[in-house]
């Protein structure tokens, strides 16, 4: 189980550049080496296929995430609460009530140091929201969802939507 359990995210990543994979499982086993015993919540979504960490099986306990969108192929290392943390070097996007993220193109760019830090606070953010009738998981890879229809990448106007607008214009 946990960091071993591969098969669903495998399936799930299948779609997208080999290059996108590789950058999605080592941030996958940067988290799993220092939170062992979160449990892994995988959505195969219509616009991303997003993993998180949480302390039980309950996205509201999710501390940190890795999200890789479809249409954009960006990959995110993010907060679901986000913004709760003190972003002392305000790296982290976002302007929403709850989510924060950083954009990842290479490991080589990725702020490890710094990410221990926020994931640290994360964690102990969403240990606080716990109750003491939530059921506690250990170190299992659970998929959530997966939506029957995906986004495709963009692709270019047609011809005959080309010329309607021109004659409309």
């Amino acid at each position: 189980m946990s960091k071993h359990d591969t098969k669903d995210l495998k399936k799930c990543l299948k779609p997208f550049p080999l290059e996108k994979q590789k950058i999605a499982f080592r941030l996958r086993s940067f988290v799993w080496d220092l939170y062992p015993k979160a449990n892994e919540l995988i959505y195969d979504n219509y616009n991303a296929v997003a993993f998180g960490w949480s302390t039980s099986d309950r996205v509201s306990h999710v501390f940190c995430t890795i999200a890789v969108g479809r249409s954009s192929g960006n990959i995110h290392f993010g907060f679901y609460w986000g913004s709760r943390l003190t972003d002392t070097k305000k790296m982290l996007l976002g302007e929403g009530n709850q989510y924060r993220y950083i954009l990842v193109h290479s490991m080589e760019d990725f702020p490890a140091a710094y990410m221990r830090s926020l994931m640290k606070q994360a964690h102990r953010y969403s240990l606080s929201r716990m109750k003491s009738s939530d059921i506690v998981l250990e170190g299992a890879t659970i998929l959530k969802s997966v939506s029957a229809v995906k986004r495709k990448k963009p692709q270019a106007p047609r011809k005959t939507a080309l010329i309607s607008a021109k004659k409309r214009a």
